[in-house]
């Protein structure tokens, strides 16, 4: 299943494929937890003890995998006292699945779900931690779809800081990667065996921004890191591509109207 939703920014979208089909979230919902963080007014300078043990939305307790994980520096810091600012950091620039939950349980379910709800956010939700599998394997599930990605960006209109941390995002391997070398782009994406996923801010220098989100479920997703070994992430840099090859159109296209 291949979802593609695209808009100009502060607009309704122009071209929607597959815009409102559920997929697993993975990393997307990061985006979400960053959001209700910033909107609780969280002291980045606030103390966080760094440990591997939360609670599941199934009752119990579940840990992270750090083999799973595609950034080993919060695991270095097991133990320790760290600034929240710190974990937000990794959460977003290195897509710490550790770093997640321990922000996931300084801002709590209920702010993250509000986040959903005042972006509009139709089929989109996040009831669960990273690898609550407990949780997971008793029908609470993480749910994105590319049009819900898109509002979700919008949303983030009048928080530039959130934005700008976006636009550090280390793996520029899918929808970074099919534009021009220097291009700026706020974006997050998620992905393992099976899913590959992007929403990005772009901001052309010879046109206004406009908003991308493609979702991919299927078969082409290894779940690697690097582009050279997952074919998914190199179709979503052809879709980023493709888009940006029409970028002049996209702000002219009227919403409900025809792809640019």
């Amino acid at each position: 299943m291949l979802s593609v939703v695209v808009a100009p920014w502060g607009d309704e979208p122009v071209f929607e494929r597959n815009g409102d089909e559920p997929h697993d979230a993975a990393s997307t919902m990061k985006v979400a937890v960053l959001a209700a963080l910033r909107r609780a007014g969280a002291d980045p300078r606030e103390p966080v003890s760094v440990v591997n043990t939360f609670l599941s939305r199934a009752g119990g307790e579940f840990a992270n995998d750090p083999d799973w994980d595609s950034d080993p520096v919060p695991w270095t810091l097991l133990g320790a006292t760290v600034p929240l600012g710190l974990l937000t950091e990794r959460m977003i620039t290195h897509s710490s699945n550790l770093a997640t939950n321990l922000c996931l349980a300084r801002a709590g379910h209920a702010a993250v779900e509000e986040v959903w709800r005042r972006a509009g956010a139709a089929r989109s939700a996040s009831p669960r931690g990273i690898e609550d599998y407990p949780a997971r394997d008793a029908g609470v599930h993480n749910l994105v779809t590319a049009r819900d990605l898109v509002r979700l960006l919008q949303s983030l209109d009048g928080e530039p800081e959130l934005l700008e941390l976006l636009e550090r995002n280390s793996f520029r391997v899918d929808l970074a990667a099919g534009l021009p070398p220097g291009t700026r782009v706020a974006f997050k994406n998620g992905w393992f065996p099976g899913v590959r996923h992007c929403v990005a801010l772009v901001h052309p220098e010879d046109c206004p921004p406009y908003l991308l989100a493609v979702c991919y479920t299927g078969p082409l997703a290894s779940g690697a890191d690097e582009a050279a070994a997952d074919p998914a992430a190199r179709l979503l840099a052809r879709v980023s591509a493709a888009v940006w090859e029409r970028r002049h159109a996209i702000s002219a296209v009227g919403a409900g109207s025809a792809a640019p």
